[in-house]
């Protein structure tokens, strides 16, 4: 056990002035009652009283020691843990692309997906989870963890700029998508492993085509849930000179349900975000699976067994104060 304030242990140097000045105290105001004879009062039985007129002021010193101790702030030392989750391991894999800009969804496509993958993360808290972005081209923007507070930081930089800036390649490659999240599931020895699709667009680019990357994804037993985002008919699309555009909305539809089919995961159309609540029904009826989780802990907190310590002396020097050994005015 160490201090984190070892320099709060010097205000037990005020405990001596107190205890010196309670014995000089009850020298001096011991009571007294004058009579002619005590000899008869000398075999006398003592009240159990007697015996404990000194027990409060022993509690009070307890006390002060308990409450020197809790600012202190005993911890323990940093150490590593060592916990066995259950969970299934997922890659995200979602399209950045300029399209995603539209806004059928609120604010845009980009943030509304956004949000929902978020909320799903937070439900899915044994889960190794994995986040891929594609436009144009595939790159990882988290590998597999259960840290999910830095794998919601990195979500929250997402947004369609890499494809404006031309730090990504633009265009719709989901194939590319598929084969970068299943280089990262690849070393994964959960009996379940998933990739979710998020896309707004048609195939257009990249180096594989998406049904080819479902026959690896299959061959290497990935379930792959596809969804579609985007309103039926036409979308708002902002353009760069300010305004709004009606666009249609292109989805491949077929090509979805194939990839979904061929590695037995399911195709969802989400024309809002509640409508992705199937996908995690039916993503909490995978089997699961054992993995270990290292924890590293800079510290605990020891405070509380002293702090209900001091609680109870507190409570029964109370009790003796004022009940057993009150004192008449």
């Amino acid at each position: 056990m160490i201090l984190k304030n070892p320099y709060f242990l010097l205000l037990l140097l005020a405990l001596i002035p107190y205890i010196v000045w309670y014995i000089l105290k009850n020298k001096k105001s011991q009571p007294a009652i004058k009579m002619p004879a005590t000899a008869k009062y000398r075999y006398m039985p003592k009240s159990f009283r007697l015996y404990l007129l000194n027990v409060p002021f022993l509690l009070r010193i307890v006390l002060f020691v308990l409450v020197v101790i809790i600012l202190a702030r005993p911890q323990t030392k940093h150490s590593w843990s060592d916990t066995d989750v259950e969970g299934i391991d997922i890659m995200l894999a979602v399209d950045v692309s300029t399209s995603m800009l539209a806004e059928d969804f609120k604010p845009n496509r980009v943030e509304g997906v956004k949000e929902v993958a978020q909320n799903f993360i937070a439900k899915r808290s044994n889960d190794n989870i994995g986040l891929t972005f594609f436009a144009g081209e595939a790159s990882t923007q988290c590998p597999l963890t259960t840290d999910h507070s830095v794998l919601m930081a990195l979500y929250n930089s997402a947004d369609c700029q890499m494809a404006l800036r031309g730090t990504i390649n633009d265009g719709t490659a989901i194939g590319d998508g598929i084969m970068n999240s299943l280089l990262r599931l690849r070393d994964s020895k959960a009996k379940s492993k998933v990739i979710i699709l998020l896309t707004d667009g048609v195939n257009n680019s990249g180096n594989i085509s998406p049904l080819t990357a479902a026959e690896i994804a299959k061959k290497e037993n990935v379930r792959i849930y596809t969804i579609g985002i985007g309103s039926s008919g036409m979308a708002p699309f902002p353009l760069p000179t300010g305004g709004t555009a009606m666009m249609p909305v292109e989805i491949d539809e077929e090509t979805m349900r194939s990839i979904s089919s061929q590695t037995g995961g399911l195709y969802f159309r989400a024309h809002k975000n509640a409508e992705l609540d199937e996908i995690y029904n039916e993503i909490d009826k995978l089997e699961r699976t054992k993995f270990s989780v290292k924890h590293y802990s800079k510290r605990n907190e020891l405070y509380m067994p002293f702090a209900l310590a001091a609680f109870v002396v507190f409570v029964l020097e109370l009790v003796l104060r004022l009940l057993v050994l009150k004192r008449l005015p």
